[in-house]
């Protein structure tokens, strides 16, 4: 039986971070990957999936140097993003964040960015076994603790500390946590997949030059229901862009009050459409005059297959890990991103790297206090603002965006603007400020150490 100082389960960036970490301490480092393939990727690899991008912030959560970045990863630089009501619309060219980066952020190629990560790790003596599932997780706290994985082939590996980076889809997290529960309770009551997550869909379409907004991030909102869900088209190279969408998994069409405000819905829908007709009928609606299959033609080389790609975005709030037993969750498998991060690669790296640095020290008892402190700003935004709009209905996305737009110069949000946009704008402002302070002292956790029995 093989024996590690660090076993990490899952090779995304989350997973390559924490390698990294670990091996540069002089840990034994391994990677368990089951692998997937991609059309843009040579053999097999994670279950890449491309985002929005990378904000000119997040560069600095992931604890990177710009100049870090490889050019090859980069495909292009943004310069703002809009977000589109129903009938209004506000545009910002600023984050609102101090930051190393330089520009608004930049769109990457997600497979050569999970495989940058990957050669980091390896350079410094971290091992990766592609195609390696691990199929169960057993612990034991005598004496210490160890964790025993078995794999797919039979095979049984034992370490000392465990971290789980399994994504979203949470394969092996959630029974490897469910050991230090009460028998009664489980991580799924937390991190279900099938209620904490959203499910993205997007195409890789050659957009006609005129349309081309290169730099830009667009997003609609209001235009389909469901909580945080909504259409986008994202510019990357050579007149290429991933156009798609965020939704809840499972909705139900006849849950939607007032469906005939939505402008993606038709009124002889029978269920929530699928992706692929959302995005059909965002084009067809946003530049009704070309042809969506001559003039926006599929990149099929490009994501994961024939140019489309699927995956989950975790939806909720994190959980703290399980450190007394040597166990870390980093990243997606945690809840730590959100569907208005469009993903969440930064948390990823950052918590990854942090558990990774801790475990190759014998430190994983801190892990929790420190990813917070990394982190905590970023996740109690997004669960404020996800708290804030449940419920909203086009008229309420149109209104929240007139007022944005009035409280914003030259792109850039600004406080003294609030004034100017009256009353609502005020409301809108204090509204926001207040969710943020409910959630303050690590109140946006929503499974603590403490719940964890030893």
């Amino acid at each position: 039986m093989q024996q590690v100082d660090v076993a990490i389960v899952g090779g995304g960036p989350a997973g390559s971070s924490a390698a990294y970490e670990a091996a540069a301490r002089g840990a034994d480092a391994v990677v368990f990957e089951k692998g997937v393939p991609r059309a843009d990727r040579e053999g097999v690899g994670p279950d890449s999936t491309d985002a929005a991008g990378m904000l000119d912030y997040w560069v600095d959560i992931m604890d990177f140097r710009p100049e870090e970045i490889p050019d090859e990863v980069i495909l292009s630089e943004l310069d703002g993003a809009s977000f589109i009501g129903p009938t209004e619309s506000v545009t910002i060219r600023d984050t609102g964040i101090d930051a190393s980066y330089p520009d608004f952020g930049f769109a990457f190629h997600r497979a050569r960015f999970d495989d940058w990560l990957r050669e980091r790790a390896e350079d410094v003596g971290a091992t990766f076994r592609i195609g390696s599932s691990v199929t169960d997780v057993e612990s034991d706290m005598t004496g210490g603790h160890s964790h025993r994985l078995e794999l797919a082939d039979g095979e049984t590996v034992e370490a000392r500390y465990l971290i789980l980076a399994d994504g979203p889809q949470r394969t092996v997290t959630t029974d490897a946590v469910d050991q230090f529960l009460p028998h009664d309770h489980s991580v799924e009551e937390y991190l279900n997949p099938n209620t904490a997550n959203h499910i993205a869909y997007q195409e890789h379409r050659r957009i006609p030059e005129e349309l081309f907004e290169e730099g830009l991030l667009k997003f609609w909102w209001g235009v389909m229901p469901g909580h945080t869900a909504y259409p986008w088209i994202f510019p990357n190279d050579n007149n290429v862009a991933r156009i798609g969408l965020t939704m809840p998994i499972g909705m139900d069409l006849a849950d939607v009050e007032n469906r005939g405000d939505y402008a993606l819905l038709e009124d002889d829908d029978e269920q929530i459409p699928p992706g692929r007709v959302y995005v059909r009928r965002l084009l067809e609606r946003e530049y009704p005059e070309y042809d969506v299959d001559e003039d926006f033609p599929l990149v099929e080389d490009r994501g994961k297959r024939g140019g489309t790609e699927a995956y989950p975005i975790s939806s909720t709030r994190p959980i703290e890990s399980p450190t007394e037993a040597g166990v870390a969750v980093v990243g997606g498998a945690m809840g730590a991103t959100s569907a208005f991060h469009e993903g969440g690669d930064h948390v990823a790296v950052r918590t990854g790297k942090i558990a990774g640095r801790l475990a190759g020290q014998g430190r994983l008892d801190k892990y929790n206090r420190q990813w917070k402190r990394a982190i905590g700003e970023e996740v109690r935004r997004n669960v404020a603002l996800a708290d804030m709009v449940r419920g909203w209905e086009p008229a309420d996305w149109d209104n929240t965006f007139r007022l944005v737009d009035g409280m914003m110069d030259r792109g850039s949000y600004s406080p003294s603007q609030a004034l100017t946009a009256g009353l609502n704008g005020i409301k809108l402002v204090g509204e926001y400020k207040l969710r943020k302070l409910s959630l303050g002292s690590g109140r946006y956790v929503q499974l603590r150490q403490d719940d964890y029995l030893f």
